[in-house]
C-alpha cells in the first residue's frame, strides 16, 4: 500500500507541475515584445525543410531530446564548456541529433529584430511545430514563455532519453517519469513517420528479431551490414518518409517497425488497440499528437526569473 501511495504521489506531483507550467506559459507571450517572432521562425524552418526534408524530423527531435533532459530549457543546444560537459555527445545524441545551424540562423534573425527576447527553448518548441506543418502535418498552438538553462547534463541525457532498444514497459515508465501518459507515448512516437535512423540503432532488430516482416528485414540488411556501417541511414517510415501522416502505425500493424522500440508499441500488449486506431484514423492521430506535443512542451520549463534568455543558443550569456 505504501508503494501505491508513493506512486500516486509521484503521478500527482508531475501532473501538478505540468498544470503550474501550463499556467505560466502563454501562446501570446511574444505578441508585444516580438510580434514578428513566429513569421521569422517559420520562414527559416520552411527554407531549411525545403532544402532538405529530413531537417523537419531533426528539428522536431531536438525539441523532444531537449524536453526529456531536465525539461524544455534549451540545454541540448549548449556546447561543452570548461565547467560542464553538455548533452550533444551523450550516447543518444552523439553523431545523431542535428539541426543546430538552423537554430543558429533563427536565433541570429530574431536577435536582429528583438534582441534577447525570444528564448532558445521557445525557438525549439516553435520550430518543432513548424517542421511538422512543413511536412504536411497538423498545427497547434504553442505555449510560450520558457527561459534558457545556464547548464546542461551529459549524465541526464544518457539516462533520461528513451532508448531504441527499450521494451514497452520501459517506454511507458520513461514517459510516466516525465508526467506523460501511455497515450502521449504512442502519439509522440508517431513522429517516426518522418526522419531516418542510424544502422547501429536497428541492427539487432533486423538480424535477430522475428516480429519483423521478412522482405523489410532483407532490404534493410542490404544497407546495414551485420558489422560496420553504423552511421548508414534508413527511413523510419519507408513508404512516405517525407510526409507527416499515419503510415508509421500502418507499418507497425504489418510488423514493419524499424526500431525495436517502435514495434514494441504493437506487440500483443496494452497499446495495440491505440496503434490500430491511429493506423485507420488520421484525424485521431493528429488530435492526440497535438495534445501530446503540448504536454511534452510543458515538462519543467524555466519561467519568470529562472534561467536566462541566451544571445547565442550554443553558450550562456
Amino acid at each position: 500500500m505504501a508503494h501505491l501511495r508513493a506512486q500516486s504521489y509521484h503521478f500527482l506531483f508531475f501532473f501538478l507541475a505540468i498544470a503550474i507550467a501550463s499556467a505560466q506559459l502563454s501562446p501570446s507571450f511574444y505578441d508585444k515584445s516580438c510580434p514578428g517572432a513566429f513569421r521569422s521562425i517559420r520562414s527559416a524552418v520552411y527554407a531549411a525543410v525545403l532544402k532538405e526534408h529530413r531537417m523537419g524530423a531533426s528539428l522536431l527531435r531536438l525539441h523532444f531530446h531537449d524536453c526529456f533532459v531536465n525539461g524544455c530549457d534549451g540545454s541540448v543546444l549548449l556546447d561543452d564548456t570548461p565547467t560542464f560537459t553538455g548533452e550533444k555527445t551523450a550516447a543518444p545524441n552523439n553523431n545523431s541529433i542535428r539541426g543546430f545551424e538552423v537554430i543558429d540562423t533563427i536565433k541570429s534573425n530574431l536577435e536582429a529584430i528583438c534582441p534577447q527576447v525570444v528564448s532558445c527553448a521557445d525557438i525549439l518548441a516553435i520550430a518543432a511545430r513548424d517542421s511538422v506543418v512543413a511536412l504536411g502535418g497538423p498545427t497547434w498552438t504553442v505555449q510560450l514563455g520558457r527561459r534558457d538553462a545556464t547548464t546542461a547534463s551529459f549524465s541526464d541525457a544518457n539516462s533520461n532519453i528513451p532508448k531504441p532498444t527499450s521494451d514497452l514497459s520501459t517506454l511507458i515508465s520513461d514517459f510516466s517519469n516525465k508526467g506523460l501518459s501511455a497515450t502521449d507515448l504512442i502519439a509522440l512516437s508517431g513522429a517516426h513517420t518522418i526522419g531516418q535512423a542510424r544502422c547501429t540503432t536497428f541492427r539487432t532488430r533486423i538480424y535477430n528479431e522475428t516480429n519483423i516482416e521478412t522482405s523489410l528485414a532483407t532490404s534493410l540488411q542490404s544497407n546495414c551490414p551485420s558489422t560496420g556501417g553504423d552511421d548508414k541511414l534508413s527511413p523510419l517510415d519507408a513508404f512516405t518518409p517525407n510526409s507527416f501522416d499515419n503510415y508509421y502505425y500502418k507499418n507497425l500493424v504489418n510488423s514493419k517497425g524499424l526500431l525495436h522500440s517502435d514495434q514494441q508499441l504493437y506487440s500483443g500488449g496494452s497499446t495495440d488497440s491505440q496503434v490500430t486506431g491511429y493506423s485507420s484514423d488520421l484525424s485521431k492521430f493528429y488530435a492526440d499528437f497535438k495534445a501530446a506535443m503540448i504536454n511534452m512542451g510543458n515538462i519543467s520549463p524555466l519561467t519568470g526569473t529562472s534561467g536566462e534568455i541566451r544571445k547565442n543558443c550554443r553558450k550562456t550569456n
